[in-house]
């Protein structure tokens, strides 16, 4: 009897500290800590990382810095670096035992190169150039150093007052740049293009760099080229033959090879195939073309042999692959934490940077010999008084039968046979997808709607990334079609599960989630009660002609020119159907944002007030692009999206224009 009183007693404390836990607030997600790159010595005895710090956005209004922290792998004691500005690009300097990074600190002119000794005390700058450096790499001596920076700006000399910009004329470069030490001049690379990326080979006998014809953006994403350089002469002498998207790329060990993660072709929307071609040049040869995932990350295991770290549907996995494409191995399967990066040291330990749907990034260590990672860092410890509500993958057909892909967090306080409102999260792109991770960010509140009693669904329509080439493929010249059917189907998915009230589903996202905000907002009217649509596109036919990425929209995505086909395009534009649309939108977006230009919204915003009575709301945020970047925008566009969903899915009396208050948001 005493016994079965005791284990009352315990049952009802756990049950009144769950109900007393709260969920998550838009105020929590403002100050969430996320590991960002994670690199292991060639021993294995210390990993050193960058971990995000959130500015306080109730008193300024400035992006996250990043610290430098140094990770005991025996002791797995975490020691953080006093560095006060942001540090990113880490390195360990070879032969050198001593950290660098790119910092640009209180009196600097330019982004420099600092170094800091692994036993910690002042950094010091080791060099800088005369514009700031936006990458760079260290020879195999750890004296030698190449970097990317841009070229002086010309100065347009005139004797008048005042001087207009000449549009995409006069562009600056990005440069190659060699020193054979640091006190040495600075040499430059014979590459008549923009340098993005460089990589040394181990011996250093070669160089390898990545550029494109101009800085245009468009460039960037289509137009980049492998070229190989000869460190002395600092010539071209040969290039990896390839179009298409491009990503991470690097020697194998024994500098005769070149490993290179790209695009399939010219019309894949992913840099996703992993590619070999011989470190001289030439055509490179895709290692498993019909792999039915994408290739995020690699690193060499030795000469013949390739660890990669790739996304399938909404899992990541990790494994090994022969250079030949032969012999490829799942080391880590799916269903385990996400991983977005990993370094591996030559006595065989692994660091990666992973998160699961109970926490953001952090540090996890698989040592020599152990057949899964640990997690070896916790930030965000506060996250244990939070109560998380249940997030699983779904599975659903779309009305074609095509099978896809969701995430669904469940209500916090859901109930038996009761039907709740629902937000419809629609990731951008549309080469992208969501992961089975930690979900909860500014402009997809995830765990903080679910605290309010909201079901949340990040569905991977068709034209998602992690499902092989042809399923990202399988939306392209079909813009708004299929697409954004298979985002109602998911939604009718929760309906029939008697989950969701279909009165009360709401829709946002940004970019092209934006797009399929304002679609499902206008041409969907009646399925949607309430959407909040974020740097979208309104007009397919204005988006090509204000965008920076046209060849791109045509390449990977229309497949077809506006002027080849005008009233598709406008058919297939949201203004279309602004004339007709009942469902409440509020409009945001970044004033300088050179992708989806805000005239983007401003068109959309006016037909909507100008030909219906609907509510409709546009928001803009001065200093910001495609997306916020300062802590008190982020946390402002969050307080407004919650608010308006508030009101028209929920019936809630709230202000729609967030004033913050101090002591109540704190």
């Amino acid at each position: 009897m005493l016994r079965r009183s005791i284990l009352l007693v315990v049952f009802l404390l756990q049950t009144l500290f769950l109900l007393a836990q709260q969920g998550l607030t838009p105020m929590d997600i403002s100050k969430i800590q996320s590991v960002g790159d994670a690199l292991i010595t060639d021993d294995g005895q210390w990993v050193a990382y960058t971990l995000s710090m959130q500015a306080d956005p109730l008193k300024e209004n400035k992006p996250a810095r990043y610290e430098l922290h140094l990770l005991n792998t025996e002791t797995m004691v975490d020691v953080p670096f006093i560095i006060r500005g942001s540090v990113r690009q880490v390195a360990f300097r070879p032969e050198h035992n001593t950290l660098t990074y790119l910092e640009k600190k209180e009196g600097d002119e330019t982004t420099a190169l600092y170094e800091i000794p692994m036993s910690g005390g002042e950094s010091r700058k080791i060099f800088s150039y005369k514009t700031s450096i936006s990458s760079y790499t260290w020879g195999p001596d750890g004296v030698k150093l190449a970097f990317i920076a841009k070229e002086p700006a010309v100065e347009d000399k005139s004797n008048l007052p005042y001087q207009p910009e000449v549009y995409e004329e006069n562009l600056t470069y990005s440069r190659a740049y060699v020193v054979s030490s640091l006190e040495a001049e600075v040499q430059n690379v014979e590459l008549e293009s923009n340098a993005y990326h460089l990589a040394w080979s181990p011996g250093g006998a070669r160089m390898a760099v990545s550029a494109a014809p101009t800085p245009m953006v468009d460039d960037y994403y289509m137009n980049q080229t492998v070229h190989i350089i000869d460190p002395v002469t600092l010539k071209p002498v040969g290039k990896v033959e390839h179009e298409g998207k491009l990503g991470h790329f690097a020697f194998s060990p024994g500098g005769d090879k070149l490993a290179m993660i790209a695009g399939a072709d010219i019309n894949d929307p992913i840099a996703g195939r992993l590619f070999v071609v011989d470190a001289a040049g030439g055509a490179p040869v895709n290692l498993q073309s019909e792999f039915p995932g994408m290739f995020d990350y690699f690193e060499w295991e030795n000469n013949d042999e390739i660890h990669f770290l790739a996304s399938e549907g909404v899992w990541s996995t990790f494994g090994s692959i022969r250079a030949d494409g032969s012999n490829m191995v799942r080391i880590l399967e799916k269903e385990g934490p996400v991983m977005n990066d990993f370094d591996r040291s030559e006595n065989g330990h692994f660091a990666f940077v992973a998160e699961t749907p109970r926490h953001p990034p952090e540090v996890y260590l698989m040592k020599s010999g152990a057949d899964k990672p640990e997690r070896a860092t916790v930030h965000n410890e506060w996250l244990k008084d939070r109560a998380l509500a249940p997030q699983e993958v779904i599975t659903y057909e779309a009305r074609d039968g095509q099978d896809i892909q969701a995430i669904l967090i469940h209500p916090l306080d859901r109930k038996e046979n009761q039907r709740y409102p629902l937000i419809t999260i629609v990731h951008g792109g549309p080469e992208a997808h969501y992961d089975n991770g930690w979900l909860t960010h500014y402009s997809a509140p995830g765990q903080v709607a679910a605290a309010e009693g909201y079901a949340v669904i990040y569905p991977n329509y068709r034209g998602s990334t992690g499902r092989g080439v042809a399923f990202a493929k399988s939306s392209q010249g079909d813009l708004a079609g299929k697409e954004f059917d298979d985002v109602v189907d998911g939604v009718d998915f929760l309906i029939d599960m008697g989950l969701v009230d279909s009165e009360k589903v709401g829709v946002t996202g940004g970019s092209y989630g934006g797009y399929a905000t304002g679609w499902l907002s206008t041409k969907y009217t009646d399925r949607f009660a309430a959407g909040v649509m974020f740097v979208g596109i309104s007009n397919n036919i204005s988006k090509w002609g204000t965008g920076d990425i046209p060849e791109e929209l045509f390449l990977v995505h229309a497949r077809k020119r506006i002027w080849d086909d005008y009233d598709f395009f406008l058919k297939r534009s949201p203004i279309y159907f602004a004339g007709q649309t009942k469902t409440p939108l509020l409009i945001l977006a970044g004033k300088e944002d050179t992708r989806v230009h805000p005239s983007q919204s401003i068109e959309l915003y006016r037909h909507i007030k100008t030909r219906t009575d609907t509510p409709v709301r546009l928001v803009l945020y001065p200093g910001e692009g495609h997306g916020n970047r300062n802590a008190t925008a982020r946390l402002d566009y969050n307080l407004r999206l919650m608010r308006w969903f508030g009101k028209y899915l929920k019936n809630e009396e709230k202000d729609l224009q967030p004033a913050v208050e101090v002591e109540t948001m704190r």
